[in-house]
């Protein structure tokens, strides 16, 4: 692959099933999108195999690609697609609590979060509950809103809202003790 080749040539010779075009894609991508699979994964190994799978999905639906927007977008929703279908069948469990709980010491969570660096904060997302990690990343990483979060995991506004209230304040703990 020559360099500096853009992406709607090394887009168009992968759908061709070239070989080194697939490969200079997964060089290019797979650092940004593993960043993506370790939010979302439980432990490294898990994220690898989010990404593997997720190159599979990318490189067989390439064809629905439509250059309106950003390619890595693209690519992320892909691969965020294949972390939750794979959460999904895990059977993450989602737990509800009463809205009242959900204000519950969340004010301080972001300054907290601000003190540490980016390896740190993924070691931490990565222990946090399936459920809790699941949400956390697609409202506060993603941008999801609650209702959007839950018509993908086929959950209640309410549950997603709890999760994320429960996953701040399992993250501000362990970053409490952190200090």
């Amino acid at each position: 692959m020559k360099k500096g080749e853009n992406t709607q040539s090394l887009i168009k010779k992968c759908k061709a099933g070239d070989r080194r075009a697939q490969e200079e894609l997964y060089r290019q991508y797979s650092p940004m999108l593993m960043g993506v699979c370790l939010r979302y994964a439980s432990n490294k190994e898990e994220a690898e195999d989010f990404l593997q799978e997720g190159f599979v999905k990318i490189y067989a639906n390439l064809y629905q690609y439509k250059p309106i927007g950003s390619f890595s977008g693209w690519l992320r929703r892909v691969v965020i697609n294949v972390a939750l279908q794979k959460l999904r069948r895990k059977k993450t469990q989602f737990v509800d609590i009463e809205i009242e709980h959900l204000a519950e010491s969340v004010e301080s969570t972001e300054d907290i979060f601000s003190q540490f660096g980016a390896k740190m904060l993924i070691r931490l997302i990565q222990q946090l509950p399936d459920g809790y990690r699941t949400v956390f990343n697609m409202y506060v990483i993603e941008g999801y809103s609650h209702k959007e979060i839950a018509a993908k995991l086929e959950i209640s506004e309410a549950t997603s809202k709890s999760q994320l209230s429960r996953a701040k304040a399992a993250l501000r703990k362990m970053l409490e003790q952190v200090v």
